[in-house]
């Protein structure tokens, strides 16, 4: 697996990825509804923000998207958003994503690491930050509409750089 920096001609690989996550309802309060233009420049984010993709030989394994959580006097701390390809699922995808972008994030110099919005009921991925060092700092109730289970909480994890 490779994991290096997306680029606009990464768009066509990770837009079926993007509409399978977000289509089935469960993790992003994305607009089912985005057109392709409007779901790239979500995850394709401008400078200081960035996103990258890990790769092999069979193509898209999955993607990340990483910068600063706040503008202005937040931007210390960051925040990332990582889909993994349902075909990938338990390879280690989400985890080598995870440590890139965390590593990148140091680098940059970010002090710390926010996640926003967590759903409580996506058990992987709140397992697998907590095992990168993350805690729960607070849990919104009832704020994600998730398809399967109604109105869940969204965590916010938080994890020092």
């Amino acid at each position: 697996m490779l994991i290096r920096t997306a680029t606009a001609e990464d768009w066509p690989a990770i837009e079926p990825v993007f509409r399978t996550v977000v289509g089935a309802g469960e993790t992003y309060a994305y607009p089912d509804d985005l057109t392709s233009e409007a779901a790239r420049d979500l995850w394709l984010e401008e400078p200081p923000g960035w996103a990258l993709v890990a790769v092999d030989d069979e193509g898209l394994l999955g993607t990340a998207k990483a910068g600063p959580n706040r503008p202005g006097r937040g931007a210390h701390v960051g925040t990332a958003s990582f889909m993994v390809a349902p075909e990938a699922s338990g390879r280690g995808v989400g985890r080598a994503l995870g440590e890139a972008v965390l590593a990148r994030l140091a680098a940059e110099g970010y002090r710390a690491v926010q996640f926003n919005a967590v759903v409580e009921t996506n058990v992987r991925a709140v397992s697998l930050w907590r095992s990168l060092g993350f805690t729960v700092v607070g849990t919104v109730p009832e704020a994600f509409a998730s398809r399967t289970h109604g109105l869940v909480g969204l965590h916010v994890m938080h994890r020092p750089l």
